[in-house]
């Protein structure tokens, strides 16, 4: 070979169509794909609990009549309930091709809910970062740093929460908000002219600004607590990149907002913008506010880190989110509109994502942030210990004895000898919560629904325990069961058959007993 000749070497493959690079994994597709395969087993390992039986019925009744579904748990209407949102109806149409059934569809929903979350995740700590490992903590501190009281509740990102709700919509109206956030933010940047931009969706100008409206009108009826958090952060995200509102600007997401109403006006199943009538999920979401400290103080780590961005700017968009949303849980405590707590998960999220941008910064490490991190390393291991370790090591892998996420027993026993609508009278709360799942409906449902009046639910509730009194009669019991169509008991151990119920099936597990009732 001749000096001064440059011989380039063939590239073949599929290497040859990027120019022979090959594009190197970041930190958090790494991290992520193996995170979303430990809490895809994780999730898979337990049997479905709480308000899974829930989600499944509003699949089963939607299969049952797409057009006009049942109410989800009871032998009523179901007209009016936020529970038929766009996609329960999606799933509800996938389902019938494929044979599967509610219980069937919200445990393949999981995976595909934690992929959205994850995805997310990346994309909206991208606008706030180029460092590659700030997603990376930042979804360390989402699932870890609480607190140390345990609180299962489906609306939190919580490693332990996950364990049980992955497929919830409530896992998926999160992942959908951190996405919208991150296209608002990437929309609202001042030195890019947004009306000729195209961001990562593809849609570039007016159409990107309808389709940033068009999915937070979706997150609405998707899941409807999630909504007022999402839409507190989109004005803080707004109000922190936009500076100059001339109105062309000022039209633009003025479309926006006119899209995601849109979607919420037109949806036929419900009306997404009508206030609740009773206060049957506020006292659902007591609780939350009631075990708050002990459920998130850990996050109060970021604080620091909060701090130090806020003092940088008053603008920063992690601190005006954390303010709007602290005041929406702010609000919801002082009013007594208790399903506002839904929003802590947003609260905490801005504390959490600065400590992960700020642990990331390129430079030395001082004193001040070793220190910053010694105490996060602590967070988290606390966090892990006392509340989510057991949410990823089964127990018998488990040396220490961690608190494993519940365990309920399943219906199937039952349910193959109740007809779909017939109506079941159960004293069991695990019971209560899953038979409707199968196809069956309760007299009295345990989930409060707008499309039910409170009052009514709780007559109903009523009218179970004095079905189940020792002091009823046959001929109480009987009336009873004949004007609510009332077909089978579900019985606990803990309430003999009554002298007319003639038994059909029991559970060697937990000791409950089907009857059948009412001829």
């Amino acid at each position: 070979m001749s000096a001064g000749v440059l011989v380039r070497r063939a590239v073949r493959g599929a290497t040859a169509l990027r120019g022979g690079r090959v594009r190197r994994l970041t930190p958090y597709q790494v991290y992520g794909v193996l995170f979303w395969l430990v809490m895809t087993l994780a999730y898979w390992r337990i049997p479905l609990c709480c308000d899974a039986g829930l989600h499944a019925a509003v699949v089963e009744r939607l299969k049952a009549d797409l057009l006009h579904p049942a109410h989800p748990t009871a032998d009523l209407p179901g007209a009016g309930s936020p529970y038929y949102g766009p996609y329960a109806v999606a799933q509800a149409v996938l389902a019938r091709p494929a044979g599967l059934s509610g219980w069937g569809v919200v445990t393949l929903a999981g995976p595909v809910h934690l992929l959205v979350l994850l995805t997310g995740i990346g994309r909206f700590v991208r606008v706030l970062t180029p460092r590659p490992w700030a997603p990376v903590l930042t979804l360390l501190f989402m699932t870890l740093l609480w607190g140390t009281e345990p609180v299962l509740w489906s609306g939190s990102p919580g490693l332990m929460s996950l364990t049980t709700g992955l497929g919830y919509p409530s896992t998926l109206a999160i992942g959908l908000t951190l996405w919208a956030w991150a296209l608002t933010g990437t929309r609202a940047r001042e030195d890019v002219p947004a009306i000729r931009y195209v961001g990562p969706s593809g849609l570039g100008g007016w159409w990107g600004y309808a389709g940033i409206g068009t999915l937070y009108g979706l997150i609405l009826l998707i899941h409807p607590g999630t909504a007022l958090p999402a839409l507190a952060g989109a004005a803080a995200i707004v109000a922190a990149r936009q500076r100059a509102w001339r109105p062309p600007v000022a039209a633009r997401w003025a479309l926006t907002a006119a899209a995601s109403l849109t979607v919420a006006v037109i949806w036929p199943y419900y009306d997404a913008l009508a206030p609740a009538g009773d206060t049957g999920p506020d006292g659902m979401h007591r609780r939350l506010y009631e075990a708050m400290a002990g459920n998130s103080w850990l996050a109060l780590t970021g604080l620091p880190a909060l701090w130090l961005r806020a003092h940088r700017s008053a603008r920063d968009p992690l601190a005006l989110v954390f303010v709007l949303e602290c005041l929406v849980v702010a609000y919801g405590r002082v009013s007594g509109q208790d399903t506002y707590a839904q929003a802590l998960w947003a609260a905490l999220l801005p504390l959490q994502c600065a400590l992960a941008v700020q642990l990331t910064a390129p430079g030395p490490w001082g004193g001040a942030r070793k220190a910053l991190g010694a105490v996060a390393a602590v967070a988290v291991c606390a966090g892990f210990l006392t509340v989510h370790a057991g949410a990823v090591l089964p127990r018998s892998l488990d040396p220490v004895g961690f608190r494993q996420p519940p365990r309920w027993p399943t219906y199937e026993w039952a349910a193959r000898h109740i007809g779909p609508g017939e109506v079941v009278l159960t004293d069991g709360n695990a019971a209560a919560h899953a038979i409707a799942g199968y196809g069956p409906n309760l007299l009295a449902p345990v989930r409060p629904d707008p499309c039910l009046d409170e009052r009514e639910r709780r007559r109903r509730l009523a009218e179970v325990r004095a079905y189940l009194s020792p002091q009823s009669t046959r001929a109480e019991r009987t009336a009873l069961a004949r004007r609510r169509h009332v077909r089978w008991l579900l019985l606990t151990r803990w309430h003999p058959l009554p002298e007319e119920a003639v038994m059909v099936a029991w559970s060697r597990r937990t000791g409950e007993v089907l009857a059948r009732v009412g001829g």
